[in-house]
């Protein structure tokens, strides 16, 4: 599927200066074709400029290779008419209302734009940083202090579904996640995170690169017992909290920003979803008997 000068060549063809090198896609290029569906919304605020909601677990916020249609997309193309699209870059398919996103399995807000105006003054926000995001996660570990964590991320070179952190800053983008310490459970720790930077999956991948990884989150490592001295009794507990949760422990408490038509600070805040409150719950239990064990 490598071809240099409209000739197929081994892979390792040495490439000249003004040669011509194709790559020949083994399928057509899928068109995606934005379709209603009718996907329950919670709303948190609405207005004629724009929407802020609080998303579910378990919901692709838009379409895209394996998810063509039921994501957050479909659904507000259903509940609005007439969103305004930003064009993707790579893919060029349209993002009716987006100016940002949450991966598919992490719960909060988000603001949905009406108008084109709006639209353009809220991306322009995301991408000045001037937008206020905190998110709450339960991380692996005894996490002792707040703190900063710094390394670039990338798309992982062995595995392109996921991200990485290169340290020395050869490959991927500059992130910055800030950290506060919440409550401590002994092998769990809830932080609070504050982005300083908006990568695809940075809160993940950089407590992963920093040695605890989201608990329950089963493509950066968190879905298997990191911490704690393994027991039958321990293992079933960690399980079961796993069933509970299902999915990473990571949600989208606070979203703050300037509207773009009242030129007021917005800023709107959320409970902490059920299943993580739950989880919670178990792990507070847990961590007093443990207290009590070793007193």
């Amino acid at each position: 599927s490598i071809r240099v000068n409209e000739k197929p060549v081994k892979s390792n063809y040495k490439v000249k200066p003004g040669e011509v090198v194709q790559l020949v896609l083994p399928y057509p290029r899928r068109e995606i074709k934005l379709v209603p569906n009718e996907i329950p919304l919670e709303i948190v605020y609405e207005d004629e400029f724009l929407v802020v909601i609080n998303k579910q677990a378990n919901l692709v916020v838009h379409p895209g290779y394996g998810n063509y249609s039921g994501t957050l997309v479909n659904g507000l193309i259903f509940h609005f008419d007439n969103l305004p699209s930003l064009i993707n870059e790579v893919q060029d398919t349209p993002r009716p209302g987006l100016v940002h996103r949450l991966d598919k399995n992490t719960t909060g807000l988000m603001v949905i734009a009406k108008t084109d105006f709006v639209l353009t003054h809220l991306a322009k926000q995301f991408f000045d940083r001037t937008v206020d995001r905190t998110y709450i996660a339960l991380v692996w570990g005894d996490i002792k202090d707040d703190g900063i964590i710094t390394g670039h991320v990338g798309r992982n070179l062995k595995n392109r579904k996921v991200m990485h952190v290169f340290p020395d800053g050869e490959i991927g983008k500059h992130a910055v996640t800030h950290y506060k310490v919440l409550e401590r459970f002994g092998y769990v720790t809830l932080v609070q995170c504050k982005l300083e930077t908006g990568r695809t999956h940075q809160i993940r991948v950089h407590f992963k690169y920093i040695g605890h990884p989201l608990f329950c989150d089963n493509e950066y490592g968190g879905d298997m017992i990191v911490k704690g001295l393994p027991s039958n009794k321990y293992n079933q507990f960690v399980n079961n909290c796993f069933k509970l949760l299902g999915r990473q422990a990571l949600h989208a408490r606070s979203l703050g920003f300037i509207h773009p038509t009242t030129k007021k600070q917005q800023l709107f805040e959320n409970d902490i979803p059920a299943d993580i409150q739950d989880v919670l719950e178990k792990w507070r239990t847990y961590s007093i008997d443990l207290k009590s064990k070793s007193v």
